[in-house]
Parts: C-alpha cells; sequence; structure tokens
C-alpha cells in the first residue's frame, strides 16, 4: 500500500521533509520522511538554513582496514567530516542539535591508540563553532575482541568495549527536556522514599535536603552511559540483535543486512531528549535507516541519507514495526 504524492503528514505540521529537498527525488517516502539515494553532502546542500531540529548520525569510523559499507582512512577523516558538517551546523536551527556517534581505533601495527576521533571533537568546536553540550558513552558488550594481535594472541590489552556519542549544539541553549527520558527509581531509591531521609550535608559539600527522597518526578534522571546489563539509571542498549523484525525480513528475501548497524535505543534517547512531535530528524548516514524509523514512530518528521541501494532497499522493512506499517511510496 502507498501514499499518494500528495500525501499529508499523520503527525505533526510544517511541510512534508521531502519539500525541503529541491531537485532530487527520494527513493522512498512515508507519512512523516523520505530516504534519498544519494551522497548526503548533495542533500544537506540544498537543504534550508536553520530547518533541521536534530541531526543523529553514526559514520563509518576511521579505521585502518576497509569495511564493505566504506570508510575514511583516519589520516584524512576529520578534513572528511568537516565537509558534512559544515552545512549540519547551517540547517541546523538555533535550539537544534547535532548528535555523532564515532568509535575509537588502534595505530596500525601498534598497541596504542589513535587519536583521531578528539580530533574530530576539536575540529567540530573550534573550526565550525559547535558547542559541546555533553558527552555520552556507549558501552556496547557485543563488540569483538580486537585487535585480536593485543587482546586475544598476545594478550596485553583488553577489549575495547566503549563508543563515543557526542551531544553538540548549535549554541550554548539547546532544546533538551530530560523529563522525556527518565527511569524508573531504583529499589534503593523506593526504599529511601519509604524510609524517609535526614537532610544533612555531606563530606563532598552536597546538601542533602528533606526533598531528596521525593519521587514525585515519576523517575530518576539517567546518567550519560548506555550500557547493556546495568542499573536502572543507565541506558541499557547492545547491538547485537538477530531476531529483530528488520533482520527476519532481510534474511527472507535474501538481501544483505547492514553490517554496523546501532541498536533503536541509542537515536529514541536522543530523539525524546532533543526534540517535540512533529519536529525534523535528520541522519545523513542512513545506513539500515534505524533514526527515520525511530522518528516515525515517535511522530517527528525524518529525512534519510544512504549512498548504497541494497541498504536503503532493505530498510524500508524496519517501517513494518512503526504504526503497524507505515505507508511506503517507492520512486
Amino acid at each position: 500500500m502507498t501514499t499518494s504524492p500528495q500525501a499529508t503528514l499523520a503527525f505533526g505540521e510544517g511541510p512534508h521533509p521531502s519539500d525541503l529537498v529541491s531537485g532530487t527525488e527520494p527513493h522512498y517516502r512515508t507519512d512523516l520522511g523520505a530516504a534519498y539515494l544519494a551522497d548526503s553532502r548533495d542533500v544537506l546542500r540544498v537543504i534550508p538554513d536553520a530547518s533541521v531540529n536534530l541531526v543523529f548520525t553514526s559514520p563509518p569510523y576511521a579505521l585502518h582496514f576497509k569495511k564493505e559499507y566504506g570508510n575514511v582512512h583516519k589520516d584524512e577523516y576529520v578534513e572528511w567530516i568537516l565537509t558534512f558538517a559544515r552545512d549540519i551546523f547551517r540547517i541546523l536551527t538555533d535550539d537544534g542539535s547535532f548528535v555523532l556517534n564515532i568509535g575509537g581505533s588502534y595505530n596500525k601495527g601498534l598497541p596504542t591508540r589513535s587519536t583521531y576521533h578528539f580530533k574530530v571533537l576539536l575540529a567540530l568546536v573550534e573550526k565550525l563553532n559547535f558547542h559541546l553540550a555533553q558527552e555520552f558513552f556507549w558501552y556496547n558488550p557485543a563488540k569483538m575482541p580486537m585487535p585480536a594481535e593485543w587482546v586475544t594472541v598476545r594478550r596485553i590489552r583488553v577489549k575495547d568495549a566503549v563508543e563515543y556519542v557526542w551531544w553538540f549544539s548549535k549554541t550554548p541553549w539547546p532544546k533538551a527536556n530530560n523529563r522525556r527520558v527518565l527511569k524508573p527509581y531504583s529499589a534503593d531509591m523506593i526504599r529511601l522514599n519509604k524510609r524517609g531521609v535526614r537532610a544533612t550535608v555531606r563530606p563532598s559539600g552536597h546538601n542533602i535536603t528533606s526533598d531528596f527522597d521525593k519521587v514525585s518526578a515519576g523517575g530518576s534522571i539517567p546518567g550519560n552511559v548506555f550500557e547493556d546489563e546495568a542499573p536502572s539509571d543507565l541506558i541499557k542498549v547492545g547491538n547485537n540483535s538477530a531476531n529483530d523484525q528488520y533482520t527476519k525480513r532481510c534474511k527472507a528475501a535474501g538481501i544483505k543486512i547492514h553490517p554496523a548497524r546501532f541498536p533503536t535505543a541509542l537515536p529514541e534517547f536522543f530523539v525524546k531528549l532533543l526534540t517535540d512531535e512533529g519536529d525534523l530528524v535528520l541522519d545523513p548516514f542512513g545506513g539500515s535507516n534505524t533514526t527515520g524509523m525511530v522518528a516515525e514512530g515517535l511522530s517527528r518528521r525524518w529525512l534519510a541519507m544512504e549512498s548504497v541501494r541494497e541498504y536503503l532497499d532493505a530498510s524500508k522493512f524496519r517501517f513494518d514495526e512503526v504504526r503497524s506499517g507505515a505507508q511506503i511510496q517507492s520512486t
């Protein structure tokens, strides 16, 4: 079942996102978004200024070995990422955010770490004037113990299981509301609430007031660490799903599964934290379009770009999971 080319938004206000991309037809579109088979730089360049509320993405990392989905050598990575980031800065609203998931790597042939991802951070802040709103850390226990030479053969390093998620903003005051991402209170907090707390000043200097044990806020403020197995105040997330709808549909259709998917919990957290219903979310490295699917399910408009047709075709399967199946119009 398909929508008509003039389909109106099912939720929210504003034009359909495809109306913002002049001169290029989407590979497919849904009620709230559009996916483009293109180099995202070509699409970003035509999007109007200050029209996007959130850019959430995970570009190919700068590894010293080539991946099938393409990746740039770390010596060229900073300048390469800036070719996208200049337009990302331009198209963000003044209260908009740019969330970047990026992983570290080892130096080729050595048991020492590259600093390329820190150079990316500094370039975005110092060259393009992004503000670093906050650092997040994603603990991913599904990561393989690589490089094997140092971790499993010589055993002189431990498994690299953390990736960085940096939240940048166009101004020091991006839109954000942590009430939308509250976590269930821990058992200890529930017990403390029932027992009560005595007002005091800790040795650290922190004031513990009589309101400290109250649970009227409806949940605890999460930490900035995403972890697969963690206390309830952390954000539980892994990326080794083998039985989700997307994977099953890809296998049934004989279509290659994207090898570097991130879990839905990552974009879901930031879409909730940083946007309102009807806002526009963009992913310039769409891959299997997890970001678009999450945005659609949360009633946000979205745009995604991907340069590999097979990955983009397979990403349509994700929308089977959204609102009993989002209507897709292929071009």
